[in-house]
């Protein structure tokens, strides 16, 4: 006798399956939990780098202003660091009293020997002006570092603060014998320039898509 099979399968309404609905929202809940942390995280960065770079451009405005003003207070003679009768423009010299008034360290008979020098002059005044527009600006960072850095540099060395005593053998009233202003001041302007402060309230962007630059990287 033949057999014929049967379904076992009834037919009818099928209800869903309660097991994967209640599998699916915990699984859903985390999914958007998860969407929304991301979503946070990201707008926090965002709010984090616009006060970052607008920082930046804070630190980057004053410190232009800085070399400017020396620029300007020694061209003009404002009547602050220099009188109007030491002026550039009267025929004064802005290295005379600076470097003529060394008085410690290996290189003080050098300083000696180049303040006033014509060449000395314009060289400082031209690194003062020339770092103070780019900080400015905002354009040429790495080369306005670069030349920051060796000016404070130098006058790191003309002051001398590792020295106790000067050559006469009086105090040198130094503060800190290895960090001063000089060297917080190079480190500014290195940090400006590798953050590319010069982007935020700048040309900075603007720089850097001119063709010379993006053909040479250490002029942005």
């Amino acid at each position: 006798m033949a057999v014929q099979g049967h379904s076992h399968h009834r037919p009818g309404l099928h209800l869903p399956s309660w097991r994967r609905t209640r599998a699916a929202a915990p699984a859903a809940g985390a999914r958007a939990a998860a969407g929304a942390t991301a979503a946070t995280g990201t707008a926090a960065a965002v709010a984090t780098g616009t006060v970052a770079a607008r920082i930046g451009a804070v630190t980057r405005l004053l410190t232009g202003f800085v070399f400017l003003w020396a620029f300007l207070d020694k061209t003009f003679g404002l009547g602050y660091a220099t009188t109007a009768e030491q002026a550039w423009i009267e025929g004064g010299s802005p290295t005379q009293g600076y470097l003529g008034g060394v008085s410690a360290g290996p290189l003080e008979s050098f300083f000696h020997n180049i303040a006033g020098a014509t060449w000395a002059n314009w060289l400082f005044m031209l690194g003062l002006l020339g770092v103070g527009l780019a900080l400015t600006a905002g354009v040429a960072l790495r080369p306005a570092a670069a030349a920051g850095t060796a000016m404070m540099a130098l006058m790191w060395t003309a002051e001398w603060p590792l020295a106790q005593h000067l050559s006469d053998g009086s105090p040198s009233m130094s503060t800190n014998p290895v960090v001063d202003y000089h060297l917080i001041y190079a480190l500014v302007l290195i940090a400006l320039a590798a953050y590319g402060a010069g982007r935020t309230w700048g040309l900075g962007r603007t720089w850097e898509e001119l063709p010379p630059v993006k053909h040479h990287g250490w002029l942005r």
